[in-house]
């Protein structure tokens, strides 16, 4: 008996027909309506763990059904089958819910596939390794939505300011989903030079340039069977727009010198600071892509936007990066965390973890006081005036000949290089006072001889 069963919802017997075969010989049983009327009745009165529906039935349309599906029966996987070429109907039923989508006439691989994932839906979700740390209106929203949009195949777009989380969130929508087992690739766009891009995406055939000494799968066919990720997709420039439409449509690729085209099947996962929508008006970005990855918007909010949950994130990062460090975690006095919930961050989550980071390397006696924050001026005087330690000794003040933070620039990259430059300085005076012993100048850093080793790495100091 078979363990899964289907639900087929199609006007043409013969369409019915195929379905029910191809099912049937990967063990997933099957019953058959010809339209709506006998889909709700067959779906009021059995359990199913997929449904197959044609978009165009005689009493309705399939996108109906996926609306009444998505409404009465939200963990049954929904997906459809569509005209070929029919694009827009297709984009439309994943807006709508459905969890995917095959075209006719039927690839019976494709149709595999789909089956295949669909049926993982109604397992055990997968456990992930990962998490949104949080507990904040916007990170409960997310982590939600997070949730929805791993039980779809559907192309998801991921907005946000640098720094938010976008591949996080990409990471959690894959470890959650159907495709977990199989690889993430993430790829950022922006850092793959553009006459290397087609055979990055695509991969090439031995001797198609000068180089190619070999064949090279492309990180599309790495991703076979499981989630691409494309950062910073604004980056793509637009002759490999046209070829990224194509590969996604038709789900095939080309490798450079080859001759046929080579199958793929993998989720597509997109993110970018900046305004897609805004680069489309502009010209620097196709609009039939933009529409094709934008099935679903995710925006990641801004860490100002959830300030809830700094405190959360400070011990999180404070834990982990103590561990990564081999140093007791240090504590964190009430002024510094009045700062840092006070900050506006515009380098967001990522610039938290930097600052924290760079404080547990430069904080003396397993202690960080608002000074080793590093934070521009602006901000520390707003969570921490004169009046705050004045006559309070528990205030956390500054530790003995700990210099007076001194305001860097305001924007995010500027900060970065600024933080940098002053921990490489903090760590060549205490180098250079114990004439470069290393061991001596962790202790009078305060840090391990690890943490030392692994910040003079970081920070590319010989």
């Amino acid at each position: 008996m078979s363990e899964h069963r289907a639900l087929i919802v199609d006007d043409e017997p013969d369409i019915r027909e195929l379905l029910s075969i191809t099912l049937a010989r990967m063990d997933v049983a099957s019953a058959a309506a010809a339209n709506m009327n006998e889909a709700e009745s067959l779906l009021r009165a059995e359990h199913f763990d997929l449904c197959l529906t044609d978009m165009r039935l005689p009493d309705g349309n399939g996108l109906d059904l996926v609306a009444l599906v998505a409404r009465r029966y939200p963990r049954l996987p929904i997906a459809v089958i569509t005209a070929h070429g029919n694009m827009e109907s297709a984009i439309q039923a994943l807006k709508s819910g459905a969890f995917d989508f095959v075209t006719k006439p039927v690839d019976l691989k494709d149709l595999r596939n789909l089956v295949a994932q669909a049926l993982r839906l109604r397992g055990t979700p997968a456990e992930s390794s990962r998490a949104l740390i949080g507990q904040s209106a916007p990170i409960e929203r997310l982590r939600a939505t997070v949730a929805k949009l791993a039980r779809s195949q559907a192309p998801v777009y991921i907005s946000g300011e640098s720094g938010t989380g976008k591949e996080l969130v990409a990471r959690l929508i894959h470890e959650q989903g159907a495709r977990a087992e199989a690889a993430f690739v993430p790829v950022n766009c922006g850092a793959i030079p553009d006459e290397l891009m087609e055979s990055e995406l695509f991969g090439h055939r031995n001797g198609s340039f000068t180089g190619a000494v070999a064949d090279k799968p492309g990180l599309f066919q790495a991703a076979d069977g499981g989630t691409l990720f494309l950062d910073e997709v604004a980056e793509l420039p637009l002759h490999m727009q046209v070829k990224l439409l194509r590969a996604i449509q038709e789900k095939r690729v080309r490798p450079v010198g080859a001759e046929e085209e080579v199958p793929v099947d993998c989720r597509i996962l997109c993110a970018t600071h900046k305004n897609l929508a805004a680069l489309v008006e502009a010209g620097a970005f196709r609009q039939d892509l933009y529409y094709r990855l934008n099935v679903i918007e995710l925006n990641v909010p801004p860490l100002r936007e959830r300030r809830d949950d700094v405190e959360l994130l400070i011990d999180h990062f404070l834990g982990q990066k103590a561990a990564e460090f081999g140093v007791p975690t240090p504590t964190l006095g009430r002024v510094a965390r009045d700062a840092l919930v006070a900050y506006d961050f515009p380098g967001n989550v990522r610039e938290l973890e930097n600052i924290l980071e760079r404080a547990l390397t430069l904080c003396e006696n397993d202690e960080i006081h608002v000074t080793d924050l590093r934070l521009n001026g602006a901000a520390a005087e707003t969570a921490a005036p004169p009046s705050a330690t004045a006559g309070n000794p528990s205030a956390d003040p500054a530790p003995p000949g700990a210099a007076n933070p001194v305001g860097p620039p305001a924007g995010g990259a500027e900060l970065q290089a600024y933080l940098d430059d002053v921990e490489r300085q903090r760590i060549t005076e205490a180098l250079e006072r114990t004439r470069w012993n290393k061991t001596q100048a962790a202790k009078l850093l305060g840090i391990s001889f690890r943490a030392l080793r692994y910040r003079l790495e970081k920070l590319g100091i010989e």
